[in-house]
Formats: C-alpha cells, sequence, structure tokens
C-alpha cells in the first residue's frame, strides 16, 4: 500500500517531479564563531591520548528553547573520562540559557542537571505533553530523562519513568510510531565495555592499531549491544518494546546515530540507523506496533559496491524537490559519506560520488550532519562536522590529523553539490576534533545557524551571517490530539508552482537535537500559496497566502495562534 501511495503521488502532481532549475543567484553563505563572546565556555570532557573506545564516541548537544521564552538555548552533552566516571562521573550535560541576542548564561545547577555520569546524546520532546519541552540524554552505565517543570527548571525521572536502561548507550530519537498521541524513545546501543576490564592500550595487533601505530581497540573485535525502544504509556512511564516491535538489532550491531522520517510518504514514522562497522538499518514502519527491517531491500545498508561502512550521522531531507525523503550518511575515514537518493518505490540509490560529496568527505572522519538550507533559495545544503578518533595520528607524517576541517556543500539544484567550506567563512575558525552537530536559527532572523561539540573543548557557535534577498520562513507547531510538540509533522509549502516540505524530528545528525521550528528559505519569493500540515495522527490542515519573513505559530485544530516578523536582517542585505 505505501508504495501504490507513493507511485499515487507521484503522478497525481500533489508533488512535484525533480526540479532541474538551478537555484536564485546569490550570496554565498558566511559563518561568523561568536562562541567566546556568547559565553560558551565549559568543556567538553575528554582525555587527550584516548586510549579507550569509551574516551572518543561522546558528543552531543541540542537547540531547543527551555523556558519558551522565543530563543534557543543550548544543551551540550559533557562526557567524562575512565578516571573521573571511576570517581562517580560528571553532569550529564550543561544547559546554557540565551538571556539576550546570543548572550548565554551556564543555568546547568540551577536547572537540577546535576545527577553524574558519562553523557553520549541528547534529544528533546515533550512526552508527557503538558506543554514544556523534556531533555533525554543517553549514557555509559545509565541514561537521564529529565522533565520540565517550567522555566528551564528540571527533576531526574529516569528510573520512575523506566528508561534508565544500561550498557552502552548512543543514539537517540523519539517519534509517535504507534499515532496514540504520545511520543516513544528509540535508543541505540554501540558495544559491550566493562570498565573494570578495558582492553588495554595497543594490547591487540588486529584491532589496536591504525596505519601501524598504536591506537585504542575497537570496535572490531568487541561484542556489539541489542537497541532498545520505550513505548510511551500516556501515565509517565516507559515499557521497553524493542523485540516485540522487532528493532531490537538481534545480531548486535555497533548502533550510533538515529533519526525517524516518514520516507514512503505513507503517514507513518520510519527509523534509520547508523551502524558502525556493519550494515545501517531501515526499519518500516507496519503500522501495528512492529517494523519491518529493509535495509538491504532499500539499498540504504552498505556503499554501492557492498561494503559495510564505519557509519555516525545521518540526516533525512528532499534535496532534489522530489517529494520524498533522501538518507545522507557520513562515514569514517578514506570512506566517502553515503547520499542515498529516494526513488520511491525502486527504493534508493547512493550518488553520493555523482552528488560530488563522496569525493571531499573521503579523506575525512564524519560526524554531525544536516540537511539545511543556509542561503535561503529554496535549495537544502548539506553541512559536515569532522574530527578522528585517533589522536596518535598526528605523528603520521603527511597522514590525516585528529583536528580536521568542517565541510560546507552548497545544492546547485541539478543533483550535485559545490564545496564551499572555504569560502563561507568555515576555514577560518579553528581546527577542532568535532562531533556531533544542531541546527536552528540562534537568532530569529530566518538564517540557519549551528552549535557544534569539539570534543575536550567549548563548543563552537556558528552565526549565519548570510547577506542575500532571499526571503524565509519558520513554523512553530503545537498539536493537541497529537503530541503536544508536534514530532512527526510534516509542514509542506507550495510557492511559484514549487513545492517543499519538513517534518519535525526530536533528534538526528550524530547524537544531537536540532530546532523544532521548521525553517523554508523561499528565494525571491515574497508569499506562500498554501501550507499543508499533516500532524502526526494523520489529520490535515491548509493554510493560504502567507507572507514570507516571519515566524507563524500554528495550533493543531485551530489554525495560525502568533505571527512574528523575522528580525531584520544588515541593510545590506535587505535589497
Amino acid at each position: 500500500m505505501a508504495g501504490l501511495l507513493a507511485l499515487f503521488l507521484a503522478f497525481s502532481g500533489l508533488y512535484p517531479r525533480a526540479q532541474t532549475k538551478a537555484p536564485i543567484s546569490t550570496s554565498l553563505p558566511q559563518f561568523e564563531d561568536v562562541s567566546g563572546q556568547a559565553g560558551l565556555t565549559a568543556s567538553h570532557i575528554s582525555t587527550l591520548e584516548q586510549h579507550y573506545i569509551i574516551e572518543s564516541m561522546s558528543g552531543g548537544i541540542a537547540l531547543f528553547d527551555c523556558d519558551d521564552d522565543g530563543k534557543l538555548d543550548i544543551a551540550m552533552v559533557n562526557g567524562s573520562t575512565v578516571d573521573r566516571y571511576g570517581a562517580g562521573g560528571d553532569p550529564l550535560v550543561t544547559l546554557y540559557h540565551q538571556d539576550a541576542d546570543l548572550k548565554f548564561t551556564n543555568i546547568t545547577q540551577s536547572a537540577g542537571l546535576t545527577p553524574k555520569g558519562w553523557g553520549m546524546g541528547i534529544a528533546v520532546a515533550d512526552f508527557d505533553n503538558d506543554g514544556k519541552l523534556d531533555i533525554f540524554v543517553t549514557g555509559f552505565g545509565g541514561s537521564a530523562l529529565y522533565r520540565s517543570l517550567g522555566n528551564c527548571k528540571f527533576e531526574d525521572v529516569s528510573e520512575k519513568a523506566g528508561v534508565r536502561g544500561s550498557g552502552f548507550m548512543t543514539g537517540a530519537a523519539w517519534a509517535d510510531y504507534d499515532r496514540d498521541g504520545y511520543v516513544d524513545l528509540f535508543v541505540a546501543r554501540y558495544v559491550q565495555l566493562d570498565m573494570d576490564k578495558l582492553p588495554a592500550f595497543g594490547s591487540n595487533e588486529k584491532f589496536c592499531r591504525y596505519k601501524e601505530i598504536l591506537v585504542q581497540c575497537g570496535p572490531w573485535g568487541m561484542e556489539g549491544e541489542s537497541d532498545l525502544l520505550y513505548h510511551n504509556r500516556g501515565d509517565g512511564t516507559f515499557e521497553e518494546v524493542s523485540k516485540k516491535a522487532g528493532v531490537d538489532d538481534p545480531r548486535h550491531r555497533y548502533g550510533l546515530g538515529a533519526v525517524w522520517g516518514d520516507y514512503d510518504n505513507d503517514g507513518w514514522p520510519d527509523l534509520y540507523v547508523a551502524n558502525d562497522a556493519g550494515p545501517n538499518f531501515l526499519y518500516h514502519n507496519k503500522h501495528n506496533g512492529t517494523f519491518e527491517e529493509v535495509g538491504l531491500l532499500t539499498g540504504v545498508a552498505l556503499s554501492t559496491d557492498g561494503q559495510e561502512l564505519g557509519s555516525m550521522g545521518v540526516d533525512f531531507g528532499d534535496f532534489n524537490h522530489s517529494g520524498r525523503l533522501s538518507i545522507y550518511v557520513t562515514n569514517f575515514t578514506e570512506q566517502p559519506n553515503n547520499l542515498y537518493k529516494n526513488l520511491g518505490t525502486q527504493g534508493f540509490i547512493d550518488v553520493g560520488w555523482a552528488s560530488k560529496t563522496g569525493q571531499p568527505s573521503y579523506p575525512y572522519v564524519k560526524w554531525g550532519t544536516g540537511f539545511v538550507d543556509f542561503d535561503n533559495d529554496g535549495w537544502l545544503d548539506l553541512f559536515v562536522a569532522n574530527g578522528h578518533v585517533y589522536p596518535q595520528v598526528d605523528a603520521i607524517s603527511g597522514g590525516p590529523k585528529y583536528r580536521e576541517p568542517m565541510q560546507l556543500f552548497r545544492n546547485l539544484g541539478n543533483g550535485t553539490f559545490e564545496d564551499i567550506s572555504s569560502a563561507s567563512g568555515l576555514g577560518q575558525v579553528s581546527l577542532a576534533c568535532r562531533r556531533g552537530t544542531a541546527f536552528g536559527d540562534v537568532n530569529n532572523d530566518g538564517n540557519m545557524d549551528m552549535a557544534i561539540l569539539n570534543v575536550g573543548e567549548p563548543p563552537t557557535l556558528l552565526i549565519n551571517r548570510t547577506r542575500n534577498s532571499s526571503h524565509r520562513v519558520l513554523f512553530k507547531l503545537v498539536g493537541t490530539k497529537s503530541n503536544r510538540a508536534a514530532i512527526g509533522a510534516r509542514v509542506t509549502i507550495l510557492l511559484s508552482g514549487v513545492r517543499q516540505f519538513s517534518e519535525v524530528r526530536a533528534a538526528g545528525s550524530y547524537l544531537s537535537h536540532n530546532d523544532l521550528r521548521q525553517h523554508f528559505g523561499l528565494g525571491n519569493t515574497t508569499k506562500i500559496d498554501s501550507a499543508e500540515i499533516r500532524w502526526p495522527n494523520g489529520k490535515v490542515e491548509a493554510l493560504q497566502n502567507l507572507h514570507a519573513d516571519a515566524i507563524y505559530t500554528i495550533v493543531e485544530g485551530e489554525g495560525i495562534r502568533e505571527t512574528k516578523p523575522l528580525s531584520p536582517l544588515p541593510d545590506s542585505a535587505a535589497k
């Protein structure tokens, strides 16, 4: 049925065929590093040597509004070290509140985010539908669910809710997979690791060497972990149902990034999981509380030549205006990133090389990523955060380095991308070993910004200073019958005969969480002909003739509750 529906949509004209028109002429995206003056001074915790795999994988960051004041705040996972963890660990997360435009204060203590452990990833949602966003942080040995009390105050309800978990937990993502009005939670797990019996550094010739130098052991040669799925009972507690639902990963792959998205346009959220050194999973939602793993059948499990890759980060996006979600996956060094183009009933084809994103990505170890329209021309660009796992590579003459540059690929609208990393100002940002990346409009000007976690250093906040004549719009959705944060809702806009769509997702990239508001670049167009919201429960609402350059708050069943103008761009941009 899903395939027939996709075929009907393609031929009915509800979705346009792939566009071949190049984007409008705009200035290239330009970014400014404002981390220091913004007050982001707390450092992610790690060791310099990273002798153990547990010390190199941490790295989630989130952009969300913790007190509903209209400004995005930042939550950074902290990490830890073997010694510090043995002494009780570190607070799982640091929370920065945005007090004024791009001025942040560390409010972790007053927010009540004090439980300690070893933080890995982060995902934000309103799990109890009380109108306040809650925080879930994965961790080694135990995760934490922080229920919001309002005004950026939280209480730890992990044990009460039944989501503490165990093992080496990494990527987490929320979705209402059974459409009952409450969001559920998927958690990927990585490798089995006993902190009292860690493999000695360089102890195994086969699995503890890289290009003939001694490095941390794993993941090769280590036992993997099963994954977890927590079904929300609607009473503040969850039931672990991964095996019953068919997403438990009985072969114990090395799970990392996870993201939900409706890849087959049937109105139900599906799940993609990036596995390190193994085939990736695509779980098709069967509408009855269970899933079918179709990664190999659809062509998104392996490389084009059938190789298992070291996959880390992942995102869904309609990069070619086909009306279908494609998948981008970041991989290990000397492996290209995958751009799995969605062909509908024919599955996917990897166009990483053909799109010209594979070649530039090949040398690096790639992590956080996202489909984002950075120049507001109506076409999704691609960002990738890079950083090696082995500090020891710096000793290799002429080889890869531990701190690696970021990459930005501009969508040319013809199926290919242009590497504009240096031209966008990213080349002027200090090198770091980066992991998770979160995307959102931090200063509410309609340009999409980025927060990036740096291993063993404070985070980076990159503000998009692009100056051009393109218009833009953001939608904040509020569910009533559906889950309150509208996670899983799809927004489709029509302007000048072209359709764009995006979905509300609670986590993706690499162990990170993006702004829940949906952003669209509109190019030269000043008015949206129509906007259609398909809520998570399947109900559809339509709005007509919306003006550009605004933030719309839309309530399920009620229409537009509030319209706010976007902050003005510099005079030179508004031509």
